[in-house]
């Protein structure tokens, strides 16, 4: 079975960027947001 791979929503993507952004989000915070933003797709980006 292949699995599909997982893609962070943009509602989700959003709201990780604005918590990095933020300098008093705690480090933990920080990395799971981090890492859900590593998993958004590529579609719509710029290069």
């Amino acid at each position: 079975m292949v699995k599909k791979p997982e893609v962070t929503s943009k509602a989700v993507a959003s709201k990780a960027s604005k918590l990095l952004s933020n300098p008093k989000t705690p480090p933990a915070v920080k990395s799971v947001a981090a890492s859900a933003l590593t998993q958004t797709g590529n579609k719509g980006r710029k290069k």
